[in-house]
């Protein structure tokens, strides 16, 4: 029924298992390939979102079809955020949490079909997407350390059904999903169902066309990377390990061509914005020279600076403060938000402390006298975003170094900063 070669070589398989008919038969399937052939050790995964009393029931359920097939199964609970779609933020909730569970090699497995693939063609195409939101859920994505992986998208929901009846197998109806105040159940129950009485193989055809604008949406990504490959080269101050792009080279592509190419950028650390949001492109994009322009995206925001483009996450959407004093110069200093800070120093050195910028700082430089550090930030080019984050080394009110900075320190000191290890997540 499902072909499980390209995933033999995984580290451990993971599977979503809500408990209802379409993860039951993924789970059988599963475990029966296990029994019969080599396979990674399989284990279960049960996302409780508490959202109806009838879910407090279904762990148990879980449990039990585990525990006769031999599986192990682990109940994760998560909090829903609050919000406009109950259905987003579920999912939303749901991904984060497996997303944290898998390590390097993992695969998890979910049990999406193809009639869901036909409702998420038709939902996305009634929201307005474009060819990417419309090219429907992948067979196989990454996701965080591992990879998802969809098997059961060739096959039917009658024909889940059909096996899980011929097999005697049990399985939870969710009570919500005959709630047609979601979109996803309206479109289930009340207008598939339709479709299919004039078109017997609407979903099937459905589900064909988003294979179709898969295969397109995977030639405008390889646009999208010849692209991106030119206006990723010359990056400056590599140590900051940030993304970014040359924006000369972006705005001599067509705005279609620009918007290809940032939704492929984009979609690997962010969820995508909408139509409606690209004019926070365009204003970033035709800001004056001087401007500091950002654009804030769902997971992150891009800055413009010196002629480029940067992608700033997690603590660097957090401005570091205070004055942290070191009294070991000896051992590394942790700054809170902003990484840790070592001391390299031909002697030995007191009195020190490790601050950020307030204005107005003059740094002495051998052979160059007393300089105004603005302007010596400006002379290297250090992109506006990340003065602020730069430590300061302090011999009492004196400045010795700037971090990661060979050139702005004392002949005999050098500052090296190891940066914040959550910045750069990818999405």
């Amino acid at each position: 029924m499902i072909n499980l070669t390209p995933w033999l070589s995984a580290s451990t398989w993971y599977i979503a298992f809500s408990g209802g008919l379409d993860s039951t038969v993924l789970l059988h399937l599963l475990a029966s390939h296990a029994r019969n052939h080599a396979s990674p050790p399989l284990r279960a995964l049960h996302v409780h979102h508490g959202l109806q009393p009838a879910a407090d029931a279904w762990p148990a359920h879980c449990q039990s079809i585990c525990d006769t097939l031999g599986i192990d199964l682990q109940v994760i609970h998560v909090q829903v955020a609050p919000g406009a779609s109950l259905e987003q933020a579920a999912r939303e909730a749901r991904y984060a949490a497996f997303e944290k569970l898998l390590g390097p090699g993992d695969v998890l497995f979910t049990a999406q079909h193809r009639d869901d693939q036909a409702e998420t063609l038709l939902f996305r195409l009634l929201r307005g997407a474009g060819v990417r939101g419309l090219a429907g859920v992948p067979q196989r994505r990454p996701l965080g350390q591992g990879s998802l992986a969809r098997p059961l998208l060739s096959q039917s929901r009658q024909q889940l059904q059909s096996f899980a009846q011929a097999h005697g197998l049990n399985w939870i109806e969710d009570p919500s999903n005959s709630d047609t105040r979601f979109a996803r159940n309206y479109l289930r129950g009340e207008v598939m169902p339709v479709l299919q009485r004039r078109w017997p193989q609407a979903a099937q055809n459905m589900a064909r066309s988003a294979e179709h604008l898969g295969e397109a949406l995977g030639l405008l990504d390889e646009v999208a990377e010849a692209d991106l490959a030119v206006a990723g080269q010359g990056a400056p101050l590599p140590w900051t390990r940030l993304d970014s792009l040359d924006l000369a080279t972006l705005t001599a592509l067509s705005p279609a061509r620009q918007r290809n190419a940032l939704q492929y950028w984009l979609s690997r650390r962010t969820r995508l914005p909408d139509t409606r949001h690209w004019a926070g492109w365009a204003d970033l994009r035709d800001a004056a020279v001087d401007a500091c322009p950002q654009w804030c995206l769902a997971d992150g925001q891009l800055v413009r600076s010196h002629g480029r483009i940067w992608w700033l996450s997690g603590d660097w959407l957090h401005l570091p403060a205070g004055r942290h004093a070191w009294a070991d110069p000896g051992s590394a200093l942790a700054l809170p938000g902003n990484g840790s800070v070592r001391l390299q120093a031909g002697q030995p050195l007191a009195n020190l402390h490790v601050a950020y910028r307030q204005g107005g700082e003059v740094l002495e430089l051998p052979g160059r006298g007393r300089r105004d550090l603005k302007r010596l930030l400006n002379e290297l080019q250090v992109p506006h975003f990340l003065r602020a984050r730069l430590p300061l080394l302090y011999q009492g009110e004196r400045l010795l170094a700037v971090a990661n900075l060979p050139g702005l320190a004392q002949a005999d000191c050098q500052l090296h900063w190891q940066l914040p290890t959550n910045a750069q997540g990818l999405s």
